[in-house]
């Protein structure tokens, strides 16, 4: 053996080191020969029990995976080698960035006296990933390393350039940092640094017809606000605010009545991405928007904005009966008279079709999801659809719902929701994911895992109408693009997605009907598995204007 380890061990395990004292508990690994030492390193940390390793053979998947794991709490890094291999992991870059998601990207580089020559697998990585993410470069282990991934808010990139000798020559056994003595401390939640939101008291008045907007990642604070205040709950699935009393289910469509002219205020949680009428109603110069602090790089909201709260939990001001303006009185009993009224229009119109919808898949798809259960769906159609079928859950069953709604991009989405299963360590009682067939074929690679590899219990949805459905409910859906739509926007593929689940050895039951699905649903069989509900698309822009138009 030898005495000392080479300097690339030597630096590759004090990378190591570092990150586990930041409280990065998964790595991820796509296989490589200049992240060797890395990858020995936390192979050896692995097996001393302080943190837990996955390899995937494609980076882009790796990335998502360890995004899916930071989304559920677990600080995961990824890990990879020089050249294109970092540019992979730009998707799940980006969404952490957009989301203010913790993730370490860990890349392996040439010694910088090769930067600007033809050298093999040799490009500039520093700051590969855009000013929109902090980048450490290094040839030797910097001394703060761990603080500043303790700090980021969002992704962190730590560049490693190593020299050869690659292997190392004999065996680590790392020693577990102080604070993390107590293996309850493995899998610790991540949130952000202390005292990153000051404790302040701002308060809302009642004097104005308000609802309350949620978008992704709102968290409780939306829903406690709306129930303070007596005000409606306009929550997005992902929000984590879709519980209780206030939240309306068909807020996407009462927006287009009368009912929302007469809204004053709206109170702003979260990232809102999913809908056009709410998107106006935040534009209307008559109606006074606040916003909470959301997390992600860009703070600034894209809408207007005429105040900006210092903290997610502002209060309620006392009432005063005197200052209620006409008509304010049972504001929220009329929201909910009007979705009670719209929401079984709704299911009348879709139990009317003979074949298999869409949002008859989501609604199968919420139901089935228990208290202590997790779901992760993914963009376009399927979490519009849920938004408008998922049920009013109870408060404190602790059902999640995760999205990619960063940027909203179909990568990654069965890796994301891979990692998402994985990195629940609070006794969950049920994986589950939603996805089109597209955006299942777009991270198809996400299915590829060693024999050896850690593998959730998850059932992936995923609704297939053999193309982007989604592109007919937009303006390029419309008559006089028909010509076009097919090979432009639907892009029909006729995928066997039997025999590409086959390939992966992945459990796979093609359903079509409604009784099907929920039957398979109810009947898991454990590991990864993908259950196909085949839908129309002939009819998918009729069908979703004939729901725009439902009306209390």
């Amino acid at each position: 053996m030898s005495s000392s380890p080479t300097d690339a061990t030597a630096t590759a395990r004090a990378v190591i080191a570092a990150l586990v004292e930041a409280g990065v508990r998964e790595i991820v690994i796509a296989p490589g020969s200049r992240n060797a030492p890395l990858s020995f390193a936390a192979y050896d940390a692995a097996q001393a029990g302080l943190l837990r390793l996955h390899t995937r053979i494609d980076e882009r998947s790796a990335g998502f995976v360890a995004l899916g794991l930071s989304k559920n709490g677990s600080r995961a890094a990824v890990l990879c080698t020089s050249g294109t291999a970092v540019a992979n992991l730009h998707p799940a870059a980006l969404e952490a960035a957009h989301a203010g998601v913790p993730l370490v990207l860990l890349t392996a580089d040439r010694p910088a006296r090769l930067r600007e020559t033809s050298a093999n697998q040799t490009t500039d990585q520093v700051g590969i990933f855009g000013p929109l993410i902090p980048t450490a470069d290094f040839a030797q282990m910097p001394a703060d390393l761990a603080a500043a991934v303790w700090q980021a808010r969002g992704p962190f990139h730590a560049n490693v350039q190593l020299d050869d000798p690659l292997t190392p020559t004999d065996r680590w056994t790392p020693t577990r940092p102080s604070d993390t003595a107590d293996p309850a401390l493995a899998h610790r939640r991540v949130g952000p640094p202390a005292g990153a939101e000051p404790v302040i008291a701002e308060t809302i008045g009642t004097d104005r017809r308000t609802v309350v907007v949620a978008g992704d990642d709102a968290g409780p604070p939306a829903r406690q606000l709306a129930e303070a205040g007596g005000w409606p709950l306009l929550a997005e699935p992902s929000s984590g605010s879709r519980t209780g009393d206030n939240a309306i289910r068909t807020y996407r469509l009462l927006l287009g009545t009368e009912l929302a002219e007469r809204i004053e205020r709206v109170v702003v949680f979260g990232h809102p991405t999913l809908s056009r009428p709410v998107a106006r109603l935040l534009a209307r110069t008559d109606v006074e928007v606040i916003a909470a602090p959301a997390r992600g790089v860009w703070a600034l909201p894209a809408h207007r904005v005429d105040r900006r709260l210092l903290t997610t939990r502002p209060i309620v001001g006392a009432r005063d009966e005197s200052a209620t303006p006409e008509g304010q009185v049972g504001w929220l009993g009329e929201w909910k008279d009007a979705d009670r009224s719209v929401g079984r229009q709704l299911d009348r119109l879709l139990a009317e079709k003979p074949e298999l919808t869409p949002l008859e898949v989501a609604g199968a798809v919420a139901r089935a999801l228990p208290g202590g259960g997790q779901l992760v769906v993914g963009p376009s159609n399927p979490i519009r659809d849920l938004d408008l079928m998922v049920p009013r859950y109870d408060v404190g069953a602790r059902r999640k719902v995760i999205a990619n709604r960063g940027l909203a991009g179909i990568d990654g989405v069965v890796s994301t929701a891979i990692g998402a299963a994985l990195g629940r360590h609070d006794g969950s009682t049920r994986d589950l994911a939603l996805m089109g067939d597209v955006t299942f074929l777009h991270d198809a690679n996400g299915l590829i895992l060693g024999p050896d590899e850690p593998r959730p219990d998850l059932t992936i949805v995923v609704v297939n109408d053999d193309g982007g459905s989604i592109f007919a409910t937009l303006e390029q859906g419309a008559e006089q693009y028909a010509d076009a739509f097919e090979r432009l926007f639907a892009t029909p593929h006729h995928v066997d997605i039997a025999a590409l689940c086959a390939a992966t050895r992945t459990p796979h039951l093609k359903v079509t009907s409604k009784t099907e699905l929920e039957q398979a649903l109810a009947n898991p069989n454990g590991g990864i598995e993908v259950i196909e509900a085949v839908v129309g698309r002939a009819d998918r822009r009729g069908l979703d204007q004939r729901i725009r138009a439902l009306r209390p």
